[in-house]
């Protein structure tokens, strides 16, 4: 918490002349009542210490209310969403889950989309989840042994690029973007880019628990070993395809951008609370 202005522990001084015994008005406020026969004493005026005090929140950014409109932050969603999944991959793979992120991912054309993103012994799951209905909408699975490559670096845009974003992100490989066809690659829902795009989600500030699972870092420290542990064949020993960690700009290649600006500005990508429509 923070304090300013808390002049406490400041006196009035009463500047009088010599002989001059006449109390000052700034010594008291208070009128003292005489006799009825006797004149009044003369009012007498003092100042009491002013305090002021001012108080922040942990974040002075942040406003609560904006982040109330994520229907991830309402109590028990993203717990729910753990436990469907955690479900789920016990009954299919019985893989052990090495944690759990609530990142955004950013598609080829500059779409902001929220996710879950789970880290297995064998795979990196990224999840599509409905927190207004409270169901897994679309899961990929990516092996762990197939990404060969992770990009760690600022966004950066064609010079001629309309609809720039700042900040940092995650680029994850598990294929080559030369043979990503023409059609893939112009096509803002096709499903066949061979990369992801990752970065943090806004609600990151709003309390302890999402900064530990919205943060960057923490995602790619629990991945990277799990990478390369994926990498090993049963003699320890690591194949000759090695996972190269790079620090580089990130490329995003959209010119107009003019989906990505109008979806992104309202959040469309997100489960948001977005107001009565209607009378």
């Amino acid at each position: 918490m923070s304090t300013i202005g808390s002049f406490e522990g400041f006196q009035p001084v009463s500047l009088k002349q010599e002989g001059d015994d006449q109390p000052s008005e700034t010594d008291q406020l208070s009128v003292e009542e005489g006799d009825p026969g006797k004149d009044p004493m003369p009012k007498q005026i003092s100042r009491q210490p002013s305090v002021t005090k001012s108080t922040l929140y942990p974040n002075p950014y942040h406003r609560p209310y904006i982040s109330r409109k994520y229907f991830v932050t309402r109590p028990g969603a993203i717990e729910t969403a753990m436990e469907d999944l955690k479900g789920h991959i016990a009954k299919t793979s019985g893989e052990k889950i090495q944690g759990f992120w609530l990142l955004t991912e950013i598609d080829h054309w500059n779409n902001e989309k929220e996710r879950i993103l789970l880290v297995t012994d064998k795979n990196l799951l990224i999840c599509k989840y409905d927190f207004i209905m409270l169901s897994c909408v679309q899961l990929q699975w990516i092996p762990l042994g197939a990404v060969y490559r992770i990009c760690l670096g600022k966004f950066a845009f064609p010079g001629m690029s309309l609809d720039k974003r700042q900040g940092e992100g995650l680029r994850i490989y598990w294929g080559s973007p030369e043979q990503q066809s023409l059609l893939s690659r112009w096509n803002p829902w096709s499903t066949e880019v061979p990369y992801a795009t990752f970065t943090e989600h806004p609600i990151r500030h709003t309390s302890e628990k999402f900064l530990e699972i919205c943060k960057l870092s923490g995602f790619t420290s629990k991945l990277v070993p799990a990478i390369q542990n994926a990498l090993k064949n049963p003699s320890g020993s690591e194949r000759q395809k090695r996972l190269m960690v790079l620090t580089e700009p990130i490329l995003i290649e959209t010119y107009m951008g003019l989906m990505s600006f109008i979806g992104n500005r309202n959040k469309l990508g997100y489960s948001l609370a977005r107001g009565s429509i209607g009378f």
